[in-house]
């Protein structure tokens, strides 16, 4: 999913190298801190790498640098929006609410594409960016069924 989504960012998006990094910084941090808040095994090169990206090397990306004031709401809202579907989650009570509340990712990228081409560019692209987000409800949901 990684390659996937990078190259998607930088072919389908024509996004910039500092905006892709830094996308992809936050991807893997927050597939390595879901991964550890789930219990699933996380490799220590994962950790090492989510550890200097989250404290330094986001912080150091220019494109983060010259749009933070825009970003760090979004990064916000992001974080709380997974915090509270991972409380329903671990409720029990999942759902497609839940799962959307997930992908605040996508809003990230988004917003990253607006900065860089533009609301009319974004806007004609939104759909795209929809479609980067792989899992289906189904599956999701699923995950739940046994828990």
């Amino acid at each position: 999913m990684t390659n996937w989504l990078k190259e998607n960012l930088t072919t389908v998006f024509n996004l910039p190298m500092p905006v892709v990094d830094w996308l992809m910084m936050v991807y893997d941090a927050i597939q390595v801190f879901d991964d550890f808040a789930d219990g699933d095994s996380v490799e220590r090169k994962d950790l090492d790498a989510t550890i200097w990206n989250t404290l330094v090397g986001m912080h150091q990306n220019q494109f983060f640098i010259l749009n933070s004031q825009l970003l760090v709401p979004l990064l916000a809202s992001m974080v709380l929006k997974w915090q509270a579907s991972d409380t329903v989650e671990r409720m029990g009570e999942a759902d497609a609410k839940s799962f959307v509340w997930r992908a605040g990712y996508y809003d990230l990228v988004l917003t990253s594409v607006s900065i860089i081409h533009g609301a009319e560019y974004a806007t004609k692209n939104a759909h795209l960016v929809l479609n980067l987000y792989g899992e289906k409800l189904e599956d999701y949901l699923k995950e739940f069924e046994n828990a």
